[in-house]
């Protein structure tokens, strides 16, 4: 199979049902963002602590169900969507992080380790990739659940790398307002 087709040369892609959109279309963008978001956590693992990268590895198994639900203007039944249970998975992992942590006192500079400071950054992306899924869903049906996921994959990744951060030693940063 090539891995070029043309199809795209003229500035259209083909959704999951085969019709065609130009590029900079929201659902591209949203589903676009996402896949920026996946590459970058790629970029952070192995963090050199197991259960973080399983988590990690987890998520990105979730953020290709994601993309596919986002490519899906129409989902049939057994087409892959963005469930409940996947937020929720991503709960129970803040949770179960969170009790390793300090109360959060106040905000934190975004930094710390090498991987601490990227989750940070995949943070950020997931944040926009939630901008872009709350547009089209102005516009288009989406599914709630993957708009959910995304705005609690930023806290996940918010947790995760404030885990990572204590335990490589490295201190948090509250940003000084003065």
């Amino acid at each position: 199979m090539p891995i070029y087709t043309g199809r795209g040369d003229e500035g259209k892609t083909d959704l999951r049902d085969m019709s065609r959109v130009s590029k900079t279309s929201p659902r591209i963008e949203a589903y676009g963002t996402v896949d920026e978001a996946n590459a970058l956590i790629g970029t952070i693992r192995p963090t050199g602590y197991d259960d973080v990268d399983e988590m990690l590895r987890a998520v990105q198994d979730h953020l290709h169900v994601l993309q596919a639900d986002f490519a899906n203007p129409d989902p049939d039944e057994g087409d892959p969507v963005v469930r409940e249970r996947h937020t929720d998975q991503l709960e129970e992992w803040i949770d179960e992080l969170d009790e390793e942590l300090e109360p959060l006192r106040s905000f934190v500079l975004p930094s710390g380790s090498e991987a601490g400071a990227k989750l940070h950054h995949a943070r950020t992306v997931v944040r926009r990739a939630e901008r872009r899924a709350v547009d089209l869903a102005n516009d288009e049906p989406v599914n709630a659940e993957a708009v959910a996921y995304l705005n609690r994959l930023s806290d996940a990744l918010f947790t995760f790398a404030r885990v990572v951060n204590a335990r490589d030693g490295v201190p948090e940063d509250a940003p000084d307002y003065e």
